[in-house]
């Protein structure tokens, strides 16, 4: 069958949070994102649970789920190794990296230049990881000669980074240009979540790195990768705190209906609303998929 839709992006990462005071505080004050949705009186659905939407310029990148029963997930469990939040602007991206600087640094757990992006990372208040990121432009991608992207992990100084491009008048939080670029998973093995990812979803493989696998629509470097660096083995998550929900966005209701075919063929369980698909991949790793138009 023909690959996943090449328009296909990332869309909003629900987290299922035990203090919500404490993660609101990380995702709006220190990341700089907005508050989209609150539900009056704090209840909302579903089923009466607690739920914030936070983004920018209007464009929802993480769903807060208040499930203060669920407990911690264990070590070693599949689940979400971390959000990446893709910036368009350097300048925006250094505000945000001073932010965490002045308000949050033992969120700081490292940086990366990655050949095609620049990445800094951070882990959230309950131990969810999150990237923010800048891309470099596409034909200054490198290839090998099989077509996969080349990519690297190399020393980026976060000082000289805000150094020389942190800009002189702090950019509004709300700014414009911000989406979620990829997400990382944590699985139990990599040749089954490429059975899933790939043969089953449509996606290609755009990069293997140590061990992680790599994987996107229409060329991009990544839009979803996998690892068992620290989960080999692990099998269906329990419920727990953590992730709660992949978004994929294609571009119309023809691609929809197309990857309804896709996950069908494959075997694949899922809840069809006929507006949205809903699924689980092999270690409960919910993903749910709607068209963009």
């Amino acid at each position: 069958m023909d690959t996943i839709a090449a328009g296909t992006g990332m869309d909003a990462v629900t987290l299922l949070v035990a203090d919500m005071d404490a993660q609101l505080r990380f995702y709006r004050d220190v990341l700089r994102l907005a508050v989209l949705t609150s539900p009056v009186d704090r209840l909302a659905e579903p089923r009466g649970v607690a739920q914030v939407t936070l983004g920018r310029g209007g464009v929802p990148l993480v769903v807060l789920r208040h499930t203060p029963d669920l407990p911690p997930a264990r070590r070693g469990a599949a689940g979400l190794f971390h959000t990446a939040l893709l910036f368009d602007d350097r300048a925006d991206l250094a505000a945000t990296l001073l932010s965490v600087g002045r308000q949050a640094p033992g969120s700081f757990v490292g940086s990366a230049d990655h050949l095609v992006s620049l990445a800094f990372y951070l882990t959230d208040p309950e131990g969810n990881g999150v990237e923010l990121y800048w891309d470099r432009a596409r034909e200054l991608w490198g290839h090998t000669p099989e077509g996969t992207v080349v990519m690297d992990s190399l020393r980026l100084d976060p000082r000289a980074f805000l150094a020389e491009h942190l800009p002189d008048e702090e950019p509004a939080g709300d700014a414009t240009g911000t989406v979620v670029g990829h997400v990382h998973l944590q699985v139990g093995d990599v040749a089954a979540a490429r059975a899933f990812y790939v043969d089953a979803l449509g996606f290609e493989v755009t990069a293997t790195w140590h061990g992680a696998l790599f994987v996107s629509a229409g060329g991009y470097h990544h839009h979803i990768a996998v690892n068992s660096w620290s989960s080999a083995g692990a099998g269906p998550r329990a419920s727990s705190l953590g992730l709660g929900e992949v978004r994929i966005l294609v571009p119309a209701a023809d691609d929809l209906g197309a990857l309804r075919e896709r996950v069908a063929h494959a075997g694949v369980t899922a809840q069809d609303d006929g507006a949205t698909l809903r699924f689980a991949d092999p270690w409960r790793n919910v993903v749910r998929v709607a068209a963009a138009a």
